[in-house]
């Protein structure tokens, strides 16, 4: 059982982790799809850094509190760190080439490695029948707009080798977002960080990663964006709205980093990553208002058929939340409901002193 305190609410991370979830998906597509700004490492590593210098004015200003920087727990907290990276850059890989509803379609799937991982590492609960069958309906919802997807490129709709992109980030997104989610539950047990050192030592150890990152493999794209927005500036007139769609989307990073540490440590990975996916319905009607992503049936029957999984899910999840709790958790529950006696339980134990002496449990 998780212990909350009455001013710690699952409610509020989860309101708050999808609130920034949505923000931060359209600003990312925004800057990387609409404004065409290829440096990937930078807009991360941007996101990261502005993360970092609110926690600390929050601090200042006594709005929070966090673990201070210190090298046991930067050494161990690292592979997060790295997990995180990859978990943010092959989305925003993945968000270049791919349109948000198929991309939210397809992030479901990581659900399922995640209940199976936590089941297999941390001993979560069985995958009842209900449960399972909602897994089936994310499947099945990945097929139906995958096969849409497909078919448009055979068609000549779409460039196939854009297309092979698209899904080759999306797996590895998939994987690299489940490894995220359940090495964080280990390692915040493991080290007792609490949700604001969570974000603090997350971001500020990724920022390091992503400016190498960008150092190594952005030069080129760095010279091009400066040739397009500064000098000699064909497209300078769009730099305003960029840089506010990065300070946007950096507000949005703090808020997604605060919420899923909450959200995991609250709750658990599983049920965390199927807020996201319930959360991925009004992200999927936010990329067909505003980016003019193409609305086919194959499309909106796979927003549709992950969203009743998620419900499903849902409900899957409460009866068995139910369930779980009328077992007996005790010795002497055990006996008094199979005995229907409410007499406690005796046992003879022995010890060096006396013998046959009897102790209650």
């Amino acid at each position: 059982m998780k212990h909350i305190s009455n001013k710690e609410s699952p409610t509020l991370a989860i309101a708050i982790y999808c609130l920034a979830s949505i923000l931060m998906t359209v600003t990312n597509k925004l800057v990387l799809g609409s404004y065409q700004f290829t440096m990937t490492f930078l807009v991360l590593a941007i996101q990261n850094a502005a993360t970092v210098l609110l926690l600390v004015i929050s601090s200042n200003l006594s709005l929070l509190s966090y673990r201070r920087l210190n090298t046991k727990d930067a050494v161990t907290w690292s592979p997060i760190a790295f997990a995180l990276v990859a978990m943010i850059l092959t989305g925003a890989k993945t968000l270049r080439y791919m349109s948000i509803p198929l991309f939210t379609i397809y992030k479901n799937v990581t659900i399922i490695l995640i209940a199976v991982g936590e089941r297999l590492w941390f001993n979560g609960h069985p995958i009842t029948k209900l449960i399972a069958i909602s897994f089936g309906l994310v499947v099945l919802s990945s097929i139906v707009a995958g096969w849409t997807d497909i078919m448009s490129a055979k068609g000549g709709l779409k460039d196939p080798n854009a297309l092979f992109a698209a899904y080759f980030w999306m797996v590895l997104n998939c994987f690299t977002t489940a490894s995220f989610s359940l090495c964080l539950r280990a390692k915040i047990k493991q080290v007792n960080f609490k949700d604001h050192d969570t974000v603090y030592y997350n971001n500020l150890l990724s920022v390091p990663i992503l400016l190498l990152g960008s150092l190594m493999f952005e030069m080129q794209a760095g010279s091009d964006m400066w040739e397009r927005f500064v000098s000699p500036g064909d497209e300078s007139s769009q730099l305003p709205g960029l840089v506010v769609a990065l300070l946007l989307s950096s507000v949005c990073a703090f808020g997604i980093s605060f919420g899923t540490s909450m959200c995991v440590r609250l709750t658990s990975s599983t049920t965390y990553s199927f807020v996201g996916a319930l959360n991925k319905l009004p992200i999927s009607i936010s990329g067909m208002l505003f980016f003019n992503d193409p609305v086919t049936v194959g499309s909106v029957s796979g927003v549709v058929i992950a969203c009743a999984g998620g419900l499903l899910y849902s409900h899957a999840k409460n009866e068995q939340m139910k369930e779980l709790a009328m077992l007996p958790t005790t010795i002497t529950e055990m006996r008094d409901r199979k005995m229907g006696s409410a007499e406690p339980l005796m046992l003879q134990v022995e010890d060096d002193t006396s013998e046959g002496s009897n102790k209650k449990i």
